[in-house]
């Protein structure tokens, strides 16, 4: 009884005004007010789409409100300006004010708490020690390797063209070929916008892309040709996906021109 309870209030007040209306035609207004809500109310409890609306006639709308609206409440009132994730009001901040070429530091210290456990940083040292560019490469291939790469501790991880944009990963390598660090291709396979001169990590996914026959197999001969091309520095197989579960990793079909295709 006390779920209906506010349908039952704008029904009875809707009911009495019906009455009184005969004789006082002036009480009518009150179904501009009360008239919607009794129509809400009696969908409510006809629907059967929403449990919640049909047992809490017209108030369980004010969950799905506020639901709307969570995303805003938290973001002005509840969240301060480093919690945000993955993008902290206080970092896309610093974005904005560097896009428009503003000051982007604060003077004073910093919002963050640097005394908390987790919080890294690096220190000027006194003493500044010579870094070996050897310490920063990392030898992949073990002694049976003919062709071992010598990688940067950096490098750009699997972002597939497909899902970028040709400008976004001609950038890329580009990147690549000045910092002298890998690019990997992602699961889509090299594209002649991998190849500006960056090295690159061939990876190979479940599609085969870039090695595969018309019929979906593996293809030892287009997998030889991409393999012996020369900025080709390592293959990298993704036996699964295990990291983007339900829809991720699906390329939207707007996405599949006849390039991508």
């Amino acid at each position: 009884m006390a779920r209906n309870l506010f349908f039952l209030i704008s029904f009875a007040i809707i009911t009495a005004n019906i009455i009184v209306g005969i004789y006082q035609p002036a009480v009518w207004w009150s179904m501009v007010l009360f008239g919607p809500i009794i129509l809400l109310g009696i969908y409510d409890c006809i629907q059967i789409r929403h449990a919640i609306r049909r047992n809490f006639p017209v108030i369980g709308n004010f969950r799905y409100f506020f639901e709307e609206i969570r995303p805003e409440i938290n973001q002005y009132f509840i969240e301060s300006n480093t919690d945000g994730t993955p993008f902290s009001r206080e970092r896309r901040s610093m974005v904005y004010q560097r896009a428009k070429d503003a000051l982007d530091t604060l003077p004073f210290g910093t919002q963050k708490k640097v005394y908390n456990e987790g919080y890294e940083w690096v220190n000027h040292s006194l003493n500044p020690v010579k870094v070996d560019p050897k310490d920063l490469r990392v030898v992949i291939g073990g002694p049976d390797c003919t062709q071992p790469y010598n990688a940067s501790i950096f490098n750009i991880s699997a972002m597939s063209y497909g899902s970028l944009s040709k400008n976004a990963v001609k950038a890329l390598n580009l990147g690549a070929k000045i910092g002298h660090f890998a690019h990997n291709t992602g699961e889509g396979g090299v594209a002649p916008h991998h190849q500006h001169g960056g090295d690159l990590i061939w990876q190979i996914g479940t599609g085969y892309f870039g090695c595969r026959k018309p019929d979906g197999t593996f293809d030892p001969a287009s997998f030889a040709t991409v393999a012996k091309q020369d900025d080709v520095k390592m293959i990298e197989l993704k036996l699964s996906q295990g990291a983007k579960p339900g829809h991720g990793g699906i390329l939207p079909a707007s996405k599949v021109d006849a390039e991508v295709a």
